[in-house]
């Protein structure tokens, strides 16, 4: 066998071990993935549809909403790194995520509808909410249809309104995307593993942001996006969250007291969205952060931590249980 033949051998069989390696590694990744949500959740039947969720802790209740690519593990997630356990959680499965039922036509409003629903049947006459990403418009809704249901509300990094500039239009392009990649399991594991940094890219996180993180920032960044296996499972969620209309001007009627945490740097889910709730929500305080993207979460958690248990504790008061039916 001559030299260049010895080469293409080599190689040859260099591609085959790795494609084997990335099977292997591949089916362990998703094995462990779909045991990490079985069996640690609850389901709701409802008028919406079937409604998944997990709940815990002790204290004033807060209905957490997860973002685009989440469900109710992501909802804990949120617990665990910004409100710990000083707090009854309920974490919920948005429309087509993981459980809960995705019913064609579904708006905003009817996931709105189905939370006073949980909340009902968990007997919890209000409650605080924190929303992360694309749980906001959920989560506004929520606000300024069931008032009387919401105590605080916090919004994390989360979309409000829609736009046509130029910037949103680009923000747009890479929600498409990300649907795109949402809809094969191996796409996302594949393109997460390989290309992580050019994955954060188009979740909204500059390169700068991603050359600055700690080991403890990369971590819990790790921990998102890995988290969001198998996007099987979230994928019917992934397309409502890009289709369904935002609640835009609507949200003049929340009286809530409300946080909001952005980055100003965040290209997925644009600062102008923190800014308009900001402008448009009665007495709403705006948190703003130069970086961080779409993570400011990670980027910036102890600072957002203190600020969010600080405005649910202020906001909480003494508020009893429903009474049995």
């Amino acid at each position: 066998m001559n030299t260049r033949r010895r080469v293409v051998a080599g190689l040859t069989a260099a591609v085959v071990v790795a494609s084997v390696s990335a099977a292997a590694l591949y089916r362990r990744d998703m094995a462990s993935a779909r045991q990490r949500v079985r069996g640690h959740s609850e389901v709701l039947p409802s008028p919406f549809g079937d409604i998944e969720f997990s709940q815990g802790g002790g204290g004033p209740a807060v209905l957490v909403v997860h973002g685009s690519g989440g469900g109710f593990d992501q909802g804990e997630l949120l617990v665990r790194a910004v409100l710990g356990g000083q707090v009854h959680w309920i974490a919920p499965s948005r429309f087509g995520y993981l459980r809960s039922t995705f019913m064609p036509g579904a708006t905003f409003d009817e996931q709105a509808h189905a939370y006073a629903f949980l909340l009902d049947h968990l007997r919890i006459e209000r409650a605080a909410v924190v929303a992360l990403s694309h749980g906001g418009p959920s989560a506004l809704l929520f606000a300024a249809l069931h008032p009387e249901r919401v105590s605080s509300l916090t919004l994390l990094s989360a979309g409000v309104a829609s736009s046509g500039d130029a910037a949103q239009q680009q923000a747009n392009r890479q929600g498409d995307a990300l649907t795109w990649i949402f809809q094969r399991d191996y796409r996302y594991w594949a393109i997460t593993t390989a290309f992580r940094r050019r994955f954060l890219g188009v979740m909204g996180v500059s390169d700068e942001v991603i050359g600055r993180l700690t080991p403890e920032q990369r971590a819990l960044a790790d921990e998102v996006v890995d988290g969001m296996n198998p996007v099987s499972l979230r994928a019917a969620g992934v397309r409502f969250d890009n289709q369904a209309a935002m609640p835009n001007d609507r949200i003049v009627a929340i009286r809530a007291p409300t946080l909001i945490v952005h980055a100003k740097d965040d290209t997925l889910q644009q600062f102008r969205n923190a800014e308009f709730a900001a402008a448009s929500i009665p007495g709403a305080q705006l948190v703003a952060f130069e970086r961080g993207g779409h993570l400011v979460l990670a980027v910036e958690q102890p600072a957002i931590r203190a600020r969010v248990r600080a405005h649910i504790s202020t906001h909480a008061g003494d508020v009893a249980p429903l009474p049995p039916r």
